[in-house]
């Protein structure tokens, strides 16, 4: 199985590893910095020595790389794993972002359910089943998250259940949410939040989530 290194250090973009499997355009790594997609996070965009990844896919615990035709990898060849570091970190900031906006929009709006969810590099969006317009308690939420972010807490990552892989993320006083994505060190690096509302059918409420002027990662 791999070792999820984006999960150790998420702020870590290269990684000498080698070659486990191969079929066809489709490889396996001993050690991998490359997430791909999962719980609504899209993957990272990166290569495998120097072979752009057109697709990573989570299958089971292990994760798929797929690469161009004719790549020539071997079970075994060492390879160097490159990723996009500005996408990683915008995917990082905006998903944290999110996250804060559904766990204070289920504090705010009793019985909201969330029925979708996808983080993108330049924006967040969360699907709710709610039967009004949410857009009088945004402003609250908004205001909730942003005095969180500005506090720059620090932000805990780690397994709750290592041998079946289930994570958390924990800002200590306020939250401890499961989740196996990929996470900030502190809440400040998200930077300033902005919440847009949209209306994508009958009983469904949208919030859009942007983020701007990111604090430096030190």
């Amino acid at each position: 199985m791999t070792n999820k290194l984006f999960w150790s250090d998420p702020y870590l973009c290269t990684c000498e590893t080698a070659i486990v499997t191969v079929s066809g355009p489709v490889v396996t790594l001993k050690d991998t910095v490359f997430y791909a997609f999962s719980g609504g996070q899209e993957r990272d965009a990166g290569t495998i020595s120097g072979h752009p990844v057109i697709q990573a896919r989570k299958i089971g615990l292990e994760i798929e790389y797929e690469l161009s035709p004719g790549h020539g990898l071997q079970p075994g060849t060492p390879v160097r794993v490159e990723i996009d570091w500005d996408r990683r970190y915008n995917l990082m900031r905006l998903h944290f972002a999110a996250e804060l906006v559904l766990e204070l929009a289920g504090r705010k709006l009793p019985g909201i359910e969330k029925i979708g969810a996808h983080i993108a590099a330049d924006k967040a969006r969360i699907d709710f089943a709610w039967p009004a317009s949410i857009a009088a308690s945004l402003l609250e939420i908004s205001a909730e998250a942003q005095a969180i972010i500005d506090r720059d807490l620090e932000i805990i990552s780690a397994f709750s259940d290592e041998k079946t892989q289930r994570r958390f993320w924990e800002v200590p006083g306020f939250a401890r949410v499961p989740c196996g994505g990929t996470h900030l060190r502190r809440t400040g690096e998200v930077g300033r939040i902005t919440l847009k509302r949209e209306n994508p059918g009958k009983g469904k409420e949208r919030v859009e989530v942007y983020v701007t002027a990111c604090k430096e990662n030190a």
